[in-house]
């Protein structure tokens, strides 16, 4: 049996920690300076590693320069101030202090008596986030991993409400068919959700949608709602979008909430990246009617300064949702005090980080207001380039900015030479963006939404493109 002990105690922690804090500042000031994207093959990172781990304890001397040469060349930087591509994951000062701070206390914030400071910075912070999103009182709020969690939770609620619970107790063979209605312009995480609750692809109701915003057809889900019923199936939930991942559709979710209230049906609202901007007043028209929603999911880690992994879900009555997943064997119950929250019955993940904190931190340095003047410039520079490519004639807006995320093709490219395009982009490294499909062509996705952008970068991203286009 070996005697080594381990080679990090809490002076070099402290030593060690400063350093890291340093690098990681000299990290983000230069990247600017580097391709967004990095230009490597599959493998090329893990060739620099050993292919067996050490027998015996190194320390971490020299691991700062270990990441420098293996690590930061593989990286994509998600961080870099012309990150265009995807929804930004933005990573600010303060919430990555937070984080570190979580992982020192090292909580467990399943049930309020492991810890009850987690459980109830958790209860204010998302109260807080409540208030400045304008949610009426009511809702209540539960830090999930990411919003394909909260859509689950959710898919999982339709189904047990529909079946009156017995899902999980009798299991779904011999149920009947459960029906869930949505656009095509939900996430994906909604055809996952299907698929892991047991409710089946097929039952997954696709809804055309209809005028600019790509909005779902009311009269078209409720005709759908009833020929359902009529062929024997169970109308269970609706899933309505604000801010669609591909062009930023919206749903008039008044309308189509409304349905689903009148039908019976559990309505959960995706507004992943959107829902961040309702802090601004002037956005909120995007989601008339929300307050008719049992559920809402936005991601303060997209487009707050909220380090990842952090989303929101507010529940309008949160009864249905715990009926749905609590469970408590004999060490998971607690006694002797009232009044409290145990978040692990509102998730499907047992064990929960002490998220709460990355949130406080960013408010308490930002402020609503800070945070508004960062989402009001992304909004305008993004608006301000779309009409840049419309002038020139050999672009084409495909689909009209909604917030910061606009769409846009080269006249007269089949969907060949629109990957050709985007791949040309990428590579070159100055900027980063996706490709994306609507109404069955390929288009280039353009979003503002890094903390570390400004203007001149977005100016440059329009020079990128024009550039390229050739």
């Amino acid at each position: 049996m070996s005697d080594q002990k381990p080679r990090l105690d809490w002076d070099e922690f402290t030593r060690l920690g400063a350093e890291i804090a340093q690098w990681g500042a000299d990290y983000h000031r230069g990247l600017a300076e580097r391709p967004v994207r990095a230009p490597l093959t599959p493998g090329a990172v893990a060739a620099r590693f050993p292919k067996s781990p050490p027998e015996q304890g190194e320390g971490l001397d020299g691991i700062l320069a270990e990441l420098d040469e293996k690590i930061v060349p593989g990286l994509t930087h998600w961080q870099h101030p012309r990150f265009f591509a995807y929804f930004p994951s933005n990573a600010t000062p303060p919430s990555m202090l937070a984080d570190f701070v979580a992982s020192i206390v090292a909580q467990q914030c399943m049930l309020w008596q492991t810890s009850p400071a987690g459980t109830e910075v958790e209860t204010l912070m998302l109260d807080w986030l409540r208030q400045g999103l304008g949610l009426p009182e009511g809702f209540h709020g539960v830090i999930q991993d990411s919003a394909s969690s909260a859509t689950l939770a959710a898919v999982l609620t339709m189904r047990e409400r529909a079946l009156n619970w017995a899902g999980n107790r009798e299991g779904l063979p011999g149920q009947a068919r459960v029906r869930v209605y949505a656009s095509n312009e939900v996430h994906t995480s909604v055809d996952r959700a299907i698929w892991v609750a047991g409710i089946g692809a097929e039952n997954l109701v696709r809804i055309p949608t209809q005028g600019p915003l790509r909005a779902m057809d009311p009269g078209a889900l409720k005709a759908a709602i009833a020929a359902d019923r009529a062929a024997g199936y169970l109308p269970a939930g609706v899933v309505a979008c604000t801010g669609g991942t591909g062009t930023g559709a919206c749903d008039d979710l008044r309308d189509v909430l409304a349905v689903a209230r009148d039908e019976g049906l559990y309505s959960h609202v995706d507004a992943a990246w959107a829902g961040a901007a309702m802090i601004c007043p002037e956005f909120r028209t995007l989601w008339e009617g929300v307050e008719l929603a049992d559920s809402v999911v936005l991601n303060p880690h997209k487009w707050m300064g909220v380090q990842f992994d952090f989303s929101a879900h507010y529940l309008r009555d949160p009864e249905p949702l715990v009926k749905t997943l609590a469970i408590q064997p004999e060490y998971l119950k607690t006694h002797g005090k009232d009044g409290f929250v145990n978040y692990s019955e509102w998730s499907v993940p047992l064990g929960r980080r002490f998220r709460a904190l990355k949130l406080w931190f960013v408010l308490k340095a930002y402020g609503l207001e800070g945070l508004r003047a960062v989402l009001r410039d992304h909004v305008t520079w993004s608006q301000a380039l779309a009409e840049v490519l419309r002038e020139d004639a050999r672009f084409e807006i495909v689909t009209e900015p909604v917030l910061s995320l606009f769409t846009f093709a080269l006249k007269g490219a089949d969907d060949a030479a629109m990957i050709d395009f985007v791949n040309r982009v990428n590579e070159d490294g100055r900027i980063y963006v996706t490709q994306g499909k609507t109404a069955g062509r390929i288009v280039v996705r353009f979003t503002v939404g890094s903390f570390a952008c400004t203007e001149a970068d977005v100016v440059l991203a329009g020079d990128v493109l024009k550039e390229l286009a050739g």
